[in-house]
């Protein structure tokens, strides 16, 4: 058993040291931000972990790297721990690992070129390295496996589709409790019934999401509808998220307000707006992409492992009800 902690020990470190070495190749900067913020993030669906004094354990470097960029940083890198309220599971810990990195003047086949590289890299010499790539937009993949457009389908049509296709998965109180949240409807149906289709063994980039889904993105001028935001997935489950970035402020304030808007329907806490993150935009954030990957799934993926924790030194304590998937 020692021996076997030595050894998961081994494995992870050599995940963060050729995740640097790919960087270091790349001359990507790496800096280390506050993991203590004033703000917790609007997004409906990502909780933040308090700490009791007003300040909030960070669910992800963006808001303090893209300050940076706009002090002139150049391209930066940060490997370090997020938070995130609420998830605990095979696949999930409040607590995890994440390279976040972004590269000026950058679009967003160059930043998915690059994320494919970096995962690649790192999948090298583990016992499953990537073998194929494959990529497609996200309204052909959900058009493929639904035959439902996911930039013109109401919410009823979702709703309808999802709730036969999916009903030994989910509880008959869902549609009241989704109602007409077309974007909820969207994530559940690409979760539970078009994640699990994806081809195992193939690292799949899904581009071009719909905009009402572009979080942190901008839209695109060249599929009108849709946001310069991909993922990517690996062995059933998402490893990256990236986007093309917003720059304009008055747009991204927009956004906030209405991520406010539907947490205050749903009932759940409304954080203030990031305005440190909207002061960077308004100083000039430069053109580029950013994107996130989670360290510890990677090495899931890549060494085989079915439990998070076995990528970790010690898992993070958790509500024995919390789900399991």
């Amino acid at each position: 058993m020692r021996s076997g902690m030595r050894q998961r020990l081994e494995i992870r470190a050599k995940y963060l040291r050729d995740a640097r070495a790919y960087f270091m190749a790349q001359n990507v900067l790496e800096v280390e931000t506050p993991i203590l913020s004033n703000f917790a993030v609007t997004d409906p669906h990502v909780n933040c972990i308090g700490t009791g004094n007003k300040l909030f354990l960070r669910p992800s470097p963006e808001s303090a790297l893209k300050q940076l960029l706009a002090q002139g940083s150049g391209d930066i890198f940060e490997i370090g721990r997020v938070f995130r309220d609420g998830e605990a599971g095979s696949r999930h810990n409040p607590e995890f690992t994440m390279a976040e990195w972004y590269r000026i003047n950058f679009g967003l086949r160059q930043i998915i070129t690059d994320t494919v590289n970096f995962i690649t890299h790192l999948a090298s010499e583990s016992p499953h390295p990537v073998s194929r790539v494959e990529q497609q937009q996200y309204r052909e993949l959900f058009r493929e496996t639904t035959r439902l457009d996911p930039l013109n389908a109401s919410a009823e049509t979702l709703a309808d589709y999802a709730m036969s296709t999916l009903a030994d998965q989910l509880s008959p109180d869902l549609r009241k409790a989704l109602g007409d949240d077309r974007q909820g409807w969207l994530d559940l149906l690409m979760s539970l019934h078009i994640e699990p289709k994806l081809p195992p063994e193939t690292l799949t980039v899904i581009t071009h999401y719909p905009a009402e889904q572009s979080l942190l993105a901008r839209l695109s001028d060249e599929f009108p509808g849709t946001a310069e935001r991909f993922e990517i997935y690996y062995r059933g489950y998402e490893l990256a998220n990236g986007f093309h970035e917003l720059a304009d402020s008055q747009e991204q304030r927009q956004r906030f307000v209405n991520d406010q808007k539907i947490r205050a329907a749903a009932g759940v806490p409304v954080p203030i707006i990031d305005e440190a993150l909207l002061n960077a935009l308004k100083t000039g954030l430069p053109d580029c992409s950013g994107v996130a990957v989670g360290i510890d799934r990677v090495i899931m993926g890549c060494e085989g492992y079915q439990q998070i924790s076995e990528t970790l030194a010690l898992q993070t304590a958790t509500d024995k009800n919390a789900d399991q998937n």
